[in-house]
């Protein structure tokens, strides 16, 4: 598996108005930095731990770490909780959930800038991780922090997390 490089995606003002599209290769190459819509969904069981998703090796960006339980681009055309919906049915097989909408933010790194919408869950019902991922489990709080720091995360998760846990 790998990703399309050639699929097209929306590029967005700070504030998500859509002003152009590009190519998902275009978006992530480092030189464009073209600013391209992202969900992010944060699921927590009844305990209060966090399920995140393992990346798996063949991913161009952070393979081999562990990163927000739903993540995915915004396609074209598609709203945000569009995405949202799809993207967590895709990743770990979640349809049935309540959407908490937490922050927007941009966030920038090496090779790409994305408009990041921010989203939590708490749900009991069984997740069932895509071939997309390299599986998946719940994490205590005190096992986050442990870990933290330490090349575990992706970068994007770690200062997302500590954006997010204010927000809680």
């Amino acid at each position: 598996m790998h990703d399309n490089n050639n699929e097209l995606l929306p590029v967005v003002t700070p504030e998500g108005t859509v002003v152009g599209k590009a190519t998902r290769g275009e978006c992530h190459d480092g030189r464009s930095m073209l600013l391209h819509p992202v969900v992010h969904l944060h699921v927590f069981n009844p305990q209060g731990e966090v399920y995140l998703q393992h990346r798996p090796a063949w991913k161009s960006i952070q393979p081999n770490r562990w990163d927000t339980a739903v993540g995915g681009h915004i396609d074209l055309d598609e709203t945000p909780t569009e995405a949202l919906l799809r993207e967590t049915r895709e990743e770990i097989g979640l349809t049935d959930f309540t959407p908490r909408f937490l922050c927007r933010y941009v966030h920038e790194s090496e090779c790409e800038r994305e408009l990041v919408y921010v989203y939590t869950t708490t749900t009991d019902a069984p997740l069932t991780p895509s071939e997309e991922l390299d599986g998946g489990r719940f994490f205590s709080i005190s096992e986050l922090q442990q870990h933290m720091g330490q090349g575990y995360f992706t970068p994007n998760f770690e200062s997302e997390w500590n954006r997010v846990v204010t927000l809680l």
